[in-house]
Parts: structure tokens; C-alpha cells; sequence
């Protein structure tokens, strides 16, 4: 049985090898377009976000534009990435927010971010990492696998799992390990047809 401090090594050197530089999967160019990349995500993979997304930030890619829209103009938008009623409505309304609360900026905290409509959690960790470079550990359904499959979490909720990896894994790693995880899990951990014996760490941990 290997030791957790000796897992987590080995995992950390596995993936910095492979994964040296990950690069943020959703297109955006500021704070504003990546929460709304991210919140067009939920239950919809980021390649099809990232066919939505040019379309959408060309018609609107601040809170102002965006309001000048109509939330059925964004849903016929971003229809291709599911939940087209409550995704639009959301965008619209919590771009209002901005404006209204924030002077059209998106405020750089969570407990500000959790409290627009469509933004939970996750969606308000992947906005603190990756616009603001603020510690957070965004767990989705890949990182949650993956802890699960290593040994690293219990799998029994998203909250749990991100919970054990923060005990784990130095804060300064979360942000760049969050996304290694994420790549990793899509090119060697799969939820299907997932072959351990040929993945980098399943086959060993």
C-alpha cells in the first residue's frame, strides 16, 4: 500500500510532466466573459461552450451589451449547450447585477460571486482561480473520479472531495493542479472504457 505523502508526490510529479502548463480549456478574455464561459459549462462539455462562446461575447461581451439583449435572444445563442431557459435567464440577470451592484465588474469574492443566479460553488472557484489567482480548488465530475479512483477522497459528495484534496495538496498547487487533473482525467482517466492498467496512475496507485 503506498503512503498518502508518497501518492500525492508521485501523482504531482506525474502530472507536472505531463501537464507542465495547462492552459485554462474556456475561451474568455477577461472576468466577465470567463463566469459566463463557466456558467454555460454546467452539464456541458467546454469544447461546445467554446463554439457558443465566440458568437455570444460578439454580440455581447459586457454586462451592458449583454442587457441589451433579451434572454430569449441568448437562449437561441446558447441553446446548443443545454438548459437553455435557466442558463439565459441567469446570464441576463446577474449581468443586471453587475451593473446595478458592481459598476459592470465582477466582484472578486466568493460569497459575492455564489449569490448571482446560476453560479454555485464551482463555477465561483473556477472565477476566483483562474481570473483573480485567489487559492480555490474547483472539483468537477473529473476531478471527483479521479480522486475517487486514487484513493484520494471517498467519492461520497463534490464537497467532500474537494475538501480532502485542500488537506492534501499545498494551496500554492490548487489552481495549476485543479486544471491537471481535468486533462488528465480526459485523455487517461475516462468514465468509460477507462483501462487502468494503462493509465499513468491507476495502474499503480
Amino acid at each position: 500500500m503506498v503512503k498518502v505523502t508518497e501518492k500525492v508526490e508521485r501523482i504531482q510529479e506525474i502530472l507536472d510532466d505531463l501537464y507542465p502548463k495547462p492552459p485554462i480549456p474556456l475561451l474568455h478574455k477577461d472576468p466577465y466573459t470567463l463566469l459566463i464561459a463557466v456558467l454555460l459549462s454546467a452539464q456541458c462539455t467546454d469544447a461546445r461552450v467554446n463554439t457558443v462562446t465566440p458568437i455570444l461575447f460578439d454580440r455581447a461581451d459586457t454586462p451592458e451589451k449583454m442587457v441589451e439583449m433579451t434572454p430569449e435572444e441568448i437562449e437561441e445563442i446558447i441553446r446548443v449547450c443545454g438548459l437553455g431557459p435557466q442558463k439565459s435567464k441567469a446570464i441576463w440577470t446577474l449581468s443586471k447585477e453587475l451593473i446595478e451592484k458592481y459598476d459592470a465588474k465582477v466582484p472578486c469574492s466568493f460569497a459575492q460571486l455564489e449569490a448571482f443566479p446560476g453560479v454555485g460553488h464551482k463555477t465561483a472557484s473556477v472565477v476566483m482561480a483562474q481570473a483573480f489567482a485567489q487559492p480555490a480548488f474547483p472539483v468537477d465530475t473529473h476531478i471527483h473520479r479521479c480522486a475517487k479512483r486514487w484513493g484520494l477522497s471517498n467519492g461520497k459528495s463534490v464537497q467532500q472531495t474537494e475538501r480532502d484534496l485542500k488537506k492534501i495538496f499545498p494551496k500554492e498547487m490548487w489552481i495549476k493542479l485543479h486544471l491537471q487533473i481535468i486533462y488528465f482525467a480526459r485523455e487517461y482517466c475516462p468514465a468509460k472504457k477507462h483501462e487502468p492498467a494503462s493509465c499513468p496512475i491507476c495502474s499503480w496507485v
